[in-house]
């Protein structure tokens, strides 16, 4: 993936910050709760909660950034074939699941259409000479 300044939608900002600042108040809860003594078990279910919490930050954060990826991927590889590149059944395979790609899935859906946009880069330089 390109590492290109790309800028986060504000709501996904702001929803990712408002957790985080939840998870630190959990957080500060748990020491309190280490401080003061507390059982081990209630400690424990509020470490898997944080746990629960940063994981679902994260993933919201990945899954903007991999979706938008994917998409530009797709724009530019449905921009590069004519008609005739000889992978038009896989871009349109991607277009059409896109919306419904889980996140373990656009990793492996990113590596495919880079494939693609540099296979099609080869096609039409190419087509040129």
């Amino acid at each position: 993936m390109n590492n290109k300044n790309t800028k986060l939608p504000t709501d996904l900002v702001s929803d990712i910050k408002t957790r985080l600042k939840t998870l630190s108040g959990q957080i500060n809860g748990i020491i309190k709760m280490l401080d003061e003594g507390k059982d081990p078990e209630q400690i424990n279910i509020q470490f898997k909660s944080v746990d629960k919490g940063i994981q679902k930050a994260h993933y919201l954060l990945l899954d903007e950034v991999y979706r938008k990826a994917l998409a530009i991927g797709i724009v530019k590889a449905v921009d590069s074939c004519p008609g005739n590149c000889g992978n038009e059944e896989k871009i349109e395979y991607l277009k059409k699941e896109f919306p419904n790609l889980e996140l373990s899935d656009l990793t492996n859906k990113l590596k495919e259409i880079q494939t693609i946009e540099n296979r099609l880069k080869d096609f039409n330089e190419k087509k040129v000479e």
